[in-house]
């Protein structure tokens, strides 16, 4: 695989470094039911320059079509994200969770000790697009942890929304077992934005998931990742489509 590399830039002290994970260099598998793409190392697709990036490991682009799904498996120790770009993801657990995930909105289960679950495209017509991702937890076991954020609501943001923060002191968001933040925003096209960063979590791994931007000197595109090391203190984008991204804040 290919990877392509931005000049590294001198910021203060300490250097950032910028590498660039394109759509159309991803890893893919084909299952009939299931077209996924791995941003990194996962199932039977293996390279060893794309294990993860600190905390993230998994970056998974799915496709289902109708009736598809992954019966019931087991996770443990293990942060799992899932957002739904379109169509539906039906979820049952052995917490006793059962419920539709409609696009534009993200799932967050924390495997803890151990967790079953299950997830089908419940459409016998439309297809289901998402992203499952995956981080590593900072701490093994404790208690399986199940929650949803409803995003589709919102049209445009214009700003950062903070869903998920390891942070103990911030009742605003959902804490996770890790030292990471994962923010979002919706943005029309021609929008400028900074992405912010903590001393604490000087990384950040940015993803489009849908529109373009252009960020530390970079364009992404629809599913371009791009990785951030020694981020500074602000780093702007700015959209050339209306866009959606996420960015995880990475320790």
């Amino acid at each position: 695989m290919k990877t392509t590399l931005v000049p590294e830039k001198k910021l203060s002290d300490t250097s950032m470094k910028v590498t660039k994970r394109p759509a159309d260099e991803r890893g893919k598998a084909e299952h009939g039911w299931l077209h996924a793409r791995f941003t990194f190392s996962f199932a039977d697709y293996f390279d060893p320059a794309h294990m993860g990036f600190r905390s993230l490991r998994v970056m998974n682009n799915d496709t289902i079509e109708p009736g598809g799904g992954f019966g019931t498996h087991p996770h443990k120790d293990a942060e799992i994200f899932t957002y739904v770009i379109s169509g539906q993801l039906e979820h049952k657990d052995s917490m006793g969770n059962g419920s539709i995930i409609k696009p534009g909105d993200m799932q967050y289960m924390s495997a803890g000790s151990g967790v079953l679950h299950s997830e089908f495209n419940p459409s016998s017509k439309e297809r289901t697009e998402l992203y499952q991702i995956w981080l590593r937890p900072n701490q093994s076991g404790g208690e399986p942890l199940y929650s949803e954020k409803k995003l589709a609501d919102w049209k445009a943001t214009h700003d950062w929304i903070r869903l998920f923060s390891g942070d103990e002191s911030d009742e605003s968001v959902t804490r996770i077992r890790q030292n990471a933040e994962i923010i979002f925003a919706r943005l029309e096209s021609g929008r400028n934005l900074s992405i912010p960063t903590t001393q604490n979590r000087p990384h950040s791994w940015i993803q489009v998931v849908k529109g373009s931007i252009r960020v530390a000197g970079t364009e992404l595109n629809r599913a371009d990742g791009l990785a951030i090391e020694n981020h500074p203190d602000s780093l702007e984008i700015t959209t050339s489509e209306n866009s959606e991204v996420f960015v995880f804040q990475l320790s």
